[in-house]
């Protein structure tokens, strides 16, 4: 293999976009070689051991499988964080970077947070590293996303108080906050047919799916849950599905929360959602 750039090419186009396919040299090439985006626009692949070879052939190869290269290389980027991740737990998407920039954008000293469906932590420890002196709870019902969760937490150095809950059963314990935030389940099992296979093949289908008889089922649940523990004033963020937009809004408001508010994603589509509890 004289040209690894080539050969990653070739065997991933038809498959993935070409910009993607780009992307994907540089992020294997650097991994695997720790080769600069300098070094492989100058073809600089003369030294290349058998187990590097190897293992380009070995990353491909999976790739051509659409197994998410997050989950490949086992760390993705969020909000300039490194996180840990493995199929147990959603890869952390752009779109919920603009919601922790919402959160952040309101510039209040956030004293008690609580994170509702954590999974990787990436909302959590966010906010831990974006809002100084905050004491933040973190929910899960799985345990091995809870498991990734705290690893990360301590990768990043901040402090997390985790916990494993199921949202839908589970008795809530009394405690006060002045935000709660959550990225919950929100696909419908009719929508699964539309979804690309590295999402349905390879990510949790626990962290995605609802019931198409009850899609705003966590919403509604977790709205019952801020009723009760936030405190008045108290802030609650959600990112949601961008075809239930207007009924999430008239949930909330018939919850009885105050200064409901959607906002759409740097892509157009309706995605964030906030509250205020009355």
């Amino acid at each position: 293999m004289q040209d690894p750039s080539i050969y990653i090419f070739s065997q991933l186009s038809g498959i993935y976009p070409k910009s993607e396919i780009n992307y994907l040299i540089r992020i294997i090439l650097h991994e695997v070689c720790g080769l600069s985006t300098t070094d492989i626009a100058l073809r600089k692949f003369n030294d290349l051991s058998d187990t590097q070879l190897a293992n380009i052939i070995e990353i491909t190869s999976r790739l051509r499988n659409h197994e998410p290269i997050q989950y490949i290389l086992g760390k993705a980027e969020f909000y300039d964080i490194l996180l840990h991740v493995n199929p147990s737990v959603l890869i952390p998407r752009p779109e919920t970077e603009e919601l922790i920039d919402w959160i952040l954008s309101e510039k209040k000293s956030f004293r008690h947070i609580l994170d509702i469906g954590t999974g990787s932590g990436c909302i959590a420890i966010a906010l831990a590293k974006n809002i100084s002196k905050s004491e933040i709870d973190a929910w899960d019902i799985s345990p091995e996303a809870l498991e990734m969760a705290n690893a990360n937490a301590k990768n990043n150095n901040v402090r997390i108080n985790f916990s494993k809950v199921d949202v839908l059963h589970d008795e809530i314990e009394y405690k006060t906050y002045d935000l709660i935030v959550s990225n919950p389940p929100y696909v419908a099992e009719s929508e699964k047919q539309a979804m690309d296979s590295n999402v349905l093949d390879f990510e949790p289908h626990l962290a995605l799916f609802v019931p198409d008889s009850d899609p705003l089922l966590f919403y509604r649940k977790i709205a019952d849950i801020a009723i009760k523990l936030l405190i008045s004033g108290g802030e609650l963020f959600f990112e949601i599905n961008r075809a239930k937009g207007s009924d999430i809004v008239s949930l909330f408001t018939q919850k009885g929360f105050a200064d409901v508010q959607l906002r759409k994603d740097l892509s157009g589509n309706e995605r964030m959602i906030k509250a205020v509890k009355r």
